[in-house]
């Protein structure tokens, strides 16, 4: 059996990068820890289909794109709940002669391949697609009722935090001014409720260990429905180096803990006011139009 290509050397026999682009790339990932894949996407080298195509010729799988597109019956979606798809970052295509055919993004992850092939019955085929393509899909078929707000919603905010005395505080502050609050304390189930719940703005501690604020900023941006919602991050780090890296990772606006609600509402009223073309929010009488999701 032949030895796996490496991931760079696939890149560079594609024409995708040159040989000291890859040599650059592989001193930061050291340094990072990241996968070279993502350095590279960061430094806007690559996109997520360049990767999603360099990855099936490594495993020797198929490409899969467009999902969103087709039509795919209730009982194959039943197969995988939406939550699980967006946490593994897969969806079913197919299941022909007790063979399922699945999008992903990772082909690495055998755990979710083996747990699913055991939870189903049925041998597990990947084809290979990108994150963007996965969100797709999944706002369309899974929550297609969700996709977008219906007029004479209130104003939705979605505040993320694992620190639950913060997280109470910050909704309790928005809650008071009219505003309709989700509070968010697990991060397997932040990305779940966004998707469901289409916020208008979401608050997000920043400083959170393993999956927070900004990885989950970093999702959002990826999946074309969620990529224009603005975040506000807030944390008990609040150097000006550390405010200034997030404001130039794309974060609206920074609010440092501990929280005052005085200005927790103002920068909450200033980012809707930036980003949406109505700049005040519904009344309860239905005096005045619901906001739209187009950012400006």
């Amino acid at each position: 059996m032949s030895k796996r290509k490496k991931f760079g050397e696939v890149l560079i026999e594609e024409g995708i990068i040159d040989s000291k682009t890859l040599e650059l790339a592989l001193k930061q990932q050291s340094k990072s820890g990241q996968r070279l894949g993502q350095v590279l996407e960061e430094q806007n080298v690559i996109s997520e289909r360049d990767i999603a195509l360099v990855l099936a010729r490594q495993f020797g799988l198929k490409t899969v794109k467009n999902i969103s597109n087709h039509d795919f019956p209730k009982s194959l979606l039943d197969l995988i709940d939406s939550e699980k798809a967006l946490q593994k970052l897969i969806f079913p295509l197919q299941v022909v002669d007790k063979t399922m055919y699945l999008a992903m993004v990772n082909p690495l992850d055998m755990e979710t391949l083996n747990t699913l092939s055991f939870g189903t019955g049925l041998r597990i085929v990947p084809y290979l697609t990108t994150t963007k393509e996965i969100h797709a899909a999944i706002n369309q078929h899974y929550l297609k009722s969700m996709n977008s707000p219906n007029h004479g919603d209130w104003w939705r905010i979605l505040v993320f935090d694992n620190q639950e005395l913060a997280l109470s505080a910050t909704a309790a502050a928005l809650s008071k001014e009219g505003f309709e609050v989700t509070k968010v304390s697990k991060p397997d189930e932040a990305l779940t409720m966004i998707h469901q719940k289409l916020p208008h703005l979401i608050i997000t501690e920043v400083s959170m260990p393993g999956i927070g604020g900004i990885e989950l900023f970093k999702a959002l941006k990826k999946s074309p429905h969620t990529e224009q919602i603005p975040i506000i991050a807030y944390s008990n780090k609040s150097t000006a180096n550390d405010e200034a890296k997030l404001l130039d990772l794309g974060f609206i606006d920074f609010i440092a803990k501990p929280v005052n609600a005085i200005r927790l509402v103002a920068r909450t009223k200033r980012a809707l006011r930036l980003c949406y073309d109505n700049p005040e929010r519904p009344t309860r009488d239905g005096g005045i139009n619901s906001p739209s999701l187009t950012a400006k």
